[in-house]
């Protein structure tokens, strides 16, 4: 069988033929569930996110030596970024190795165990300890959910299903903040906070045994038997014929130059190194524009503001992360229908107006009463910031990620972005606090702001729109930008091979 562009099942060619095929967010409670259940690893990604900023507030009452060290501080909030780093750039080769479902099951299982040493610190070194592991588990998760909602998602709704695992990120800020608020008054604060962590991690475990492994890896793996199964539960007899034969053609090609991929690959050959600049680069500037800034340290932000009690300081950034949950529901209806590049640009314009709104009220403020109206501006410009990043920047980076790279580099070259994620989380998250004591909060918020010009400018000129594309097409379009409009349809990997 001969594959065009317009025949492969859920391009916009094959669907405008087979209308009646085409399928929406809530058509398939299977493959909603499935999503579901692979987000509770971004749930645990953003409840360690936002759990963090007000556990520390207590932390610094019980151990003097935090409370003396904002070095020590940004230790404990970036330690897990440190562990992140090696889970995500670990994840990938996990991923590609063993599979979807085991690799997520490993997540799961790390993440437990350092929520349990965090809850039981007897000392800030040993919390530290207990951030690594947490991040180690949240680092293999951020590589490995996005990518297997991916390859489970039909296509014309791919954007919305991957986005909702960015939804579950917000929504564990949200759940942390109001886990924060409860254990405000209760005995041992903070290590419950950090404890209860454990939980959804255990549920997830138990949930994913009866899930199954993605059908793509199965395919690659030849076993076309379980993915076949898989695939029958999520498509109609109709559309299911098709997308058999399209798997089975990319499994052979795959086959047909099969190779082990390594690191270095990546940047052997152009259209390799043109997606991974696009996804890692937006990778980067998602966390240099400050938004993990804004969700590990808004309690904090609250109180530089000039609102000193701690739990009036969780209960505005409360606010803070349900704003970002809302917004990230938001994104998940547009990302599929404004696309990723249009939404990604939006977004931006609205993080740069909010950045500079942030700066002129610490700015004003500075010489102002510590709780006049330049602190209710600058918690006003923190919610407009969330209402502006949630939507677009929040899950475009992920979404883009999880379908730039052909199915060999799926693996190592989203673990290589997330770990570029990682990394720049914890450049931001280790200096945050630093640079604002040399140069003043104010200043470091228009910092961020000039940050948020250059990736509109990023995005505009290496960023593809690839709203409703097949996997199959992306590749062809990375074809194109490589060697131009006339290439033929030759395997998207022979020039990397060759050169």
């Amino acid at each position: 069988m001969t594959l065009t562009l317009e025949s492969i099942p859920g391009s916009s060619g094959y669907l405008d033929l087979f209308p009646d095929r085409r399928m929406s967010y809530f058509s398939n409670m299977y493959v909603l569930g499935l999503t579901v259940i692979a987000g509770i690893g971004g749930l645990l990604f953003g409840y360690d996110t936002g759990v963090i900023s007000g556990a520390l507030l207590y932390i610094k009452d019980d151990f003097e030596a935090v409370n003396q060290s904002s070095f020590l501080q940004e230790t404990i909030v970036s330690m897990a970024l440190v562990g992140a780093i090696v889970g995500a750039a670990s994840g990938g080769w996990i991923n590609d190795a063993y599979g979807r479902k085991k690799a997520t099951l490993l997540a799961d299982v790390v993440f437990t165990a350092g929520a349990i040493i965090m809850a039981a610190a007897p000392d800030p070194y040993v919390l530290i300890l207990g951030r690594l592991l947490v991040g180690l588990g949240v680092g293999i998760a951020s590589v490995t959910a996005p990518v297997y909602i991916a390859e489970a998602s039909p296509s014309e709704v791919r954007g919305g299903l991957v986005s909702t695992n960015v939804l579950m990120i917000t929504s564990g800020q949200f759940l942390s903040y109001l886990v924060n608020l409860a254990f405000t008054e209760v005995p041992g604060t903070w290590r419950w906070m950090l404890g209860v962590s454990a939980v959804p991690a255990i549920i997830q475990f138990v949930l994913m045994l009866f899930m199954p492994e993605s059908p793509r890896w199965l395919f690659m793996k030849s076993d076309k038997e379980k993915a076949i199964l898989v695939l029958s539960k999520i498509y109609d007899i109709a559309r299911l014929e098709d997308e058999i034969d399209h798997l089975s053609a990319a499994a052979e090609e795959e086959l047909r130059k099969k190779k082990t991929v390594r690191y270095l690959d990546v940047f052997k050959s152009k259209e390799i190194r043109l997606a991974f600049l696009a996804g890692a680069g937006l990778q980067a500037f998602q966390q240099f524009t400050g938004i993990n800034t804004v969700m590990y340290y808004s309690p904090t932000i609250v109180q530089m503001a000039g609102f000193q009690s701690n739990q009036l300081a969780l209960l505005l950034s409360l606010a803070v992360a349900g704003t970002n949950a809302v917004g990230t529901i938001v994104g998940i209806y547009l990302i599929d229908h404004f696309g990723r590049k249009k939404l990604a640009l939006s977004s931006l314009a609205g993080v740069i107006i909010s950045l500079v709104l942030l700066s002129w009220a610490f700015i004003s403020g500075s010489s102002a009463s510590s709780s006049g109206v330049y602190g209710w501006i600058a918690v006003i410009g923190l919610a407009l910031y969330i209402a502006f990043f949630a939507p677009g920047m929040g899950p475009v980076p992920w979404t883009l990620n999880s379908e730039v790279y052909p199915e060999q580099y799926r693996g190592i070259c989203g673990g290589m972005s997330a770990t570029v994620n990682w990394i720049s989380n914890l450049i931001v998250a280790q200096t945050f606090l630093t640079v604002a004591e040399l140069v003043g909060t104010g200043a470091t918020f228009l910092i961020l702001a000039g940050i948020a010009v250059l990736a509109v400018v990023f995005v505009i000129l290496f960023v593809p729109e690839t709203q409703g594309l097949t996997f199959l097409e992306v590749e062809q379009m990375w074809k194109e930008r490589a060697w131009g409009s006339s290439l033929n349809t030759e395997s998207l990997l022979e020039h990397g091979n060759s050169s």
